[in-house]
């Protein structure tokens, strides 16, 4: 049989790694789509002296510590108790990691930290925006990437179980060298890696390597493949080599020179620039930069406080409840849950100890609320404000926006308008319900100069994102005589500027975001009725709208 590819190598290493000292390398975060491959992986996790628990992202918090079991307390007439699952140590297999939320990243971390449990995070991201979260990534010691593996040139990487009992055996005993936890430092910081987390990591996993290799003292092979597993995933982009003619040390000491202990003592020394290419060297480089990508997207996405994951930011109608379990965030329908028990009264009480007792529920009578949530909706209403007519085109969108408003506090809709002319397009109105701060705003909208269409189809695509990523729903509404003439630079160029408003009519369709196309030209333009079909989007002419028409056809195809 030939031998395994270097890569494969480094996951057999790694999980022999993991299946040593679980507790003391935190885990392994495993970035693979499921498969065979990884299927073949997360089957050798057996070989762990931990049981294996398994968790979802939406684990609630009483599976996670523990709670009152409603059902049989309510049964038994006094408080029971479930354990839960970080009850007792465990390895935790947390499936879909890249979506897991920021409270259960802070409650798993605080786990890791009491050094009894180990995680694996199966990571089954795409972009580079999906990825584990901060807090568990620089607990985990180990990261392995399946991407690039090939089903019929992997093996079964289960360890041997009588070498790995002879290295759990022998692990306390493996001494690691007064130097390594400072080279291990040094090169950590030459990889630009801010976690001291990092280097106790690396130390761990040098002192498990030396286990596995029958060594009771850390030596450098086993420093550069504790490199090559805990620094690889966290180093950042290199920075450009510094000029180290300047201020250039002085050349070393000819070693005949030295006394003999000292050469003694750096002959027992591995240079950092060993481990800083070790760590290198295990992942590609455009790996490093798919990691290092969806660390600030992830850091972006959680600064601003909302994210588009949002579903709606209301409670929402009220639906018939349904049988469950209480969790976190369940809310029990008291009624529906004593109509479920009420038949089975006569039953119960003559098979239970405690006939006096006035009501016996179990936990097939648990009765949930449930709830439709939808988000709130906004229109962006995107006015040409240009040429002869936008007086007119104005008064009318003005009337129109005022109406939508009388009727928002009903349909809890808001309003976003910006108005294009000249150069390019200007947001006047960001997305509210305010009747009177919207007129304030439409008072001075002035008119005239050129149509830049394009910059108002590339303003409404932003306000759209902003719009979904406060957990609003938009919708796109263009008000024109479709004559763009104005290019995204400010150019008079008719030409470019229709091309570039096509493209971002494309856009606004990849972006899934409902739009209308209202054509107020004399005319109907063959233009306007291509850059909606570009758009997806319907498609009417108003030649001669006013703002009851306008209103009236924006309210039906938002409710349609």
């Amino acid at each position: 049989m030939t031998d395994a590819p270097a890569p494969w190598a480094r996951l057999e290493t790694a999980l022999a790694l993991l299946a040593i000292d679980p507790a003391g390398l935190g885990g392994l975060w495993l970035r693979a789509r499921s498969g065979p491959v990884r299927d073949l992986v997360t089957g050798s996790l057996a070989s762990l002296p931990l049981p294996l628990k398994r968790l979802h992202p939406t684990v609630a918090d009483d599976a996670l510590y523990g709670g009152l079991d409603l059902a049989a307390t309510l049964a038994t007439g006094h408080p029971v108790t479930t354990k839960g699952l970080l009850s007792a140590p465990a390895a935790l297999v947390l499936a879909m990691a890249e979506r897991c939320p920021a409270g259960l990243a802070a409650r798993l971390a605080s786990a890791l930290d009491g050094a009894s449990h180990a995680l694996v995070a199966l990571d089954e991201g795409a972009e580079a925006d999906e990825s584990l979260p901060p807090a568990l990534a620089d607990r985990l010691a180990l990261f392995l990437d399946l991407s690039g593996a090939i089903w019929s040139d992997v093996t079964d990487p289960a360890p041997d179980p009588d070498r790995l009992a002879a290295a759990r055996a022998a692990l306390p005993r493996v001494a690691l060298p007064e130097t390594a936890l400072a080279d291990l430092t040094r090169a950590a910081a030459e990889l630009g890696i801010a976690s001291l987390r990092a280097p106790l990591l690396a130390a761990t996993a040098a002192r498990a390597h030396a286990a596995w290799q029958g060594r009771d003292t850390v030596a450098d092979a086993d420093l550069v493949a504790a490199a090559e597993l805990v620094y690889a995933h966290r180093a950042t982009p290199m920075p450009e080599a510094q000029d180290t003619t300047q201020d250039a040390p002085p050349p070393p000491d000819d070693p005949a020179d030295r006394p003999e202990a000292e050469a003694e003592s750096d002959s027992m020394t591995i240079p950092s620039e060993m481990l800083v290419e070790a760590a290198l060297a295990a992942l590609p480089p455009d790996l490093l930069q798919a990691l290092a990508s969806g660390r600030n997207a992830r850091a972006a996405k959680s600064a601003n406080g909302t994210g588009a994951e949002q579903a709606g930011n209301r409670r929402g109608r009220p639906l018939p409840s349904r049988p469950g379990r209480l969790a976190q965030g369940a809310r029990i329908d008291l009624v529906a849950t004593l109509r479920a028990a009420a038949p089975w009264q006569p039953l119960r009480r003559a098979q239970t100890p405690r006939p006096d007792a006035a009501l016996l529920v179990r936990a097939s009578d648990i009765r949930l609320k449930r709830f439709r949530e939808t988000s709130d909706r906004v229109l962006i209403f995107a006015v040409d404000a240009s040429g002869s007519a936008a007086f007119a085109r104005l008064a009318e969108a003005k009337g129109a926006i005022e109406l939508l408003l009388a009727a928002a506090y009903a349909r809890r809709d808001h309003v976003a308008l910006l108005a294009f002319r000249g150069a390019e397009a200007e947001l006047i109105l960001p997305p509210t319900r305010s009747l009177v701060q919207t007129k304030r705003r439409l008072a001075g909208v002035p008119g005239g100069g050129g149509t830049p269409l394009a910059s108002a189809l590339q303003l409404a695509l932003a306000t759209a994102a902003q719009a979904k990523a406060r957990g609003l729903t938009p919708t796109i509404a263009i008000l024109t005589d479709g004559r763009g003439n104005i290019a995204l630079d400010g150019s008079a160029d008719r030409t470019r500027a229709e091309d570039e408003a096509r493209r971002l009519a494309r856009q606004i369709r990849a972006s899934g975001t409902p739009a209308l196309v209202i054509d107020v030209a004399t005319r109907p333009q063959a233009g306007l009725r291509l850059l909606a079909q570009d758009m997806a989007a319907p498609y009417i002419a108003l030649p001669r709208a006013d703002a009851h028409r306008l209103s009236a056809t924006l309210g039906a195809a938002l409710d349609g």
